[in-house]
């Protein structure tokens, strides 16, 4: 039986501006006599609890478009550095699977470094691509240690050859596991969109960079199932995206 989604996406705990150890809370939304959901509280309702979600111009998901993008403005050109080794805290913290690992990699962009916090699955990608759904993807949530600026890069994944990092993940919730996030990253990972957009759930504060990589990675439809089973439905809709452009390399 799919749960229902009561609580914030992991990547709305991390409010814009917060230090890392409040940005990776999940307390936000406790003192609310009710909490936004994906149905009877769903994202219609949204503004209710932030006004930002209604009134934002610059929300995020969003629909690419390949033909309608621009050349990639090189200052904002990504480096991943996301070869660690290490331990990880893998939960299901009510809304999605959620994966903190002990030691960071980071990503480096215009000039500055923003170090992995966290990273979740939803059973469905939020963003499209002309007008596509991807079966699943990964958000691997960033964050500045200087200015606190969030950074997301979205893994898309189709139905494939199954994934090792996600057997590691689906056979150790509850529990800490080693693991190694790079094993997220397709084997193309030099080719991406990108558009500065917000957090996809409440509070839906914006200035978040967001990478979405070109190359999907591949999930076993047992694997995809497995997480669906979790969360299917957690995603918001396509956002507009007025007078923003989206760059592409």
């Amino acid at each position: 039986m799919k749960k229902t989604v009561l609580a914030l996406s992991a990547a709305a705990l991390l409010f814009v501006g917060l230090s890392p150890q409040a940005a990776a809370s999940e307390t936000h939304g406790a003192s609310h006599e009710k909490h936004w959901d994906y149905s009877e509280n769903g994202p219609t309702h949204w503004k209710e609890f932030s006004k930002t979600c209604g009134t934002g111009k610059h929300q995020s998901p969003v629909n690419i478009i390949p033909g309608k993008t621009m050349s990639m403005n090189h200052d904002y050109d990504l480096s991943m550095h996301e070869d660690v080794s290490t331990k990880a805290k893998i939960i299901d913290n009510g809304h999605s699977i959620k994966v903190t690992p002990e030691r960071a990699g980071t990503i480096t962009l215009h000039g500055e470094e923003f170090k992995l916090l966290q990273f979740h699955f939803h059973g469905k990608s939020e963003h499209t691509v002309n007008g596509k759904r991807y079966d699943m993807v990964a958000h691997m949530v960033h964050q500045n240690p200087k200015t606190k600026q969030l950074a997301v890069v979205a893994i898309f994944f189709t139905e494939g050859k199954a994934s090792p990092i996600l057997d590691t993940v689906i056979n150790n919730v509850g529990k800490v596991a080693e693991l190694d996030p790079q094993d997220l990253l397709p084997d193309d990972s030099g080719h991406y969109y990108h558009y500065v957009g917000s957090l996809t759930t409440p509070p839906c504060s914006e200035n978040v960079q967001w990478y979405l990589l070109k190359t999907p990675k591949t999930a076993s439809a047992e694997q995809i199932e497995h997480f669906r089973k979790y969360y299917v439905d957690n995603e918001r809709p396509v956002q507009e995206l007025h007078d923003r452009v989206i760059e592409a390399n």
